[in-house]
């Protein structure tokens, strides 16, 4: 995934509210202790003063601590290299969220009185963003937060096949060059920023 921030828009939130209805995250002002796969951040150039604003989620390390640290092997990473959380091996003990510098995890507190077939969810459980697994296996090539900031006009996010040349993440990528977040730590997220 590329995000490009200059064109991000401080008060757009047409990405977060579309990940929110494609995996049941319902209710727009929900408390910033409930399930957040993506959100909007602020970040400031210490040396710049410069502020940007940018889409986090789950970066989807190429050595992804989470899965480290999970003593029943819940958290994956798949042979895509997306990483993913089993809601049905998963024990809530949270140490995949205390290892991700990033805080692209959340715990499911509350109860959960509906359920989206495509996006099964437990309360006790850990969860995060999936590269909208469910729709990418299904021949989409369209994340749910990409779909939606396209329809807004802004062009932040591009998703595709980092191993496909032509692929729109990969154009996005040679027009805009980036760079992860914290790449001092090493972990080879597959989310690339750039206007940072």
């Amino acid at each position: 995934m590329h995000i490009d921030v200059s064109k991000c828009v401080e008060g757009c939130s047409a990405c977060v509210e579309a990940c929110n209805e494609e995996n049941g995250l319902y209710g727009f002002d929900r408390p910033e202790t409930d399930s957040q796969w993506i959100r909007k951040v602020k970040l400031r150039d210490l040396s710049t003063d410069k502020i940007s604003v940018l889409p986090m989620l789950c970066q989807h390390c190429e050595n992804p601590p989470c899965c480290d640290v999970c003593p029943t092997g819940a958290s994956f990473k798949r042979e895509d290299g997306i990483v993913m959380v089993n809601q049905h091996t998963c024990i809530g003990c949270r140490y995949c969220m205390l290892a991700c510098p990033f805080k692209a995890r959340s715990f499911i507190h509350e109860n959960l009185t509906t359920q989206l077939t495509n996006s099964p969810r437990g309360k006790g459980c850990v969860e995060s963003c999936n590269f909208c697994v469910n729709k990418i296996d299904n021949g989409s090539e369209y994340t749910a937060c990409e779909e939606a900031c396209v329809k807004e006009g802004h062009g932040v996010i591009s998703f595709g096949d980092l191993n496909e040349p032509t692929s729109k993440v990969n154009v996005a990528m040679r027009k805009s060059p980036g760079r992860r977040l914290r790449a001092d730590l090493k972990l080879k997220q597959k989310v690339v920023y750039s206007g940072i």
